[in-house]
């Protein structure tokens, strides 16, 4: 398994859920209905697009970062509590 860089958003909706895109791999699009899911979501979204990428022979963009899995990994994330 790899592991990649990957800023994501996640948009609230207004029926409710997120959606989530990121904005270095536009084709990454998906969706959960709270945001725990929206993320789980998104890594399936993320292998999807990368086989697609590997299927027609595109490079991934720059921006996209692949990262060391032998170094700490800092991440920006938002917790809920209460």
């Amino acid at each position: 398994m790899a592991l990649y860089k990957i800023p994501l958003v996640l948009e609230p909706q207004p029926e409710g859920g997120y959606l989530v895109t990121s904005p270095v791999l536009p084709e990454l699009i998906t969706e959960g209905d709270t945001a725990r899911e929206a993320l789980a979501n998104a890594s399936d979204a993320l292998e999807a697009v990368l086989e697609m990428y590997e299927d027609l022979h595109r490079s991934l963009p720059v921006a996209l970062q692949r990262a060391a899995e032998d170094v700490p990994l800092q991440l920006e994330t938002a917790l809920a509590v209460g």
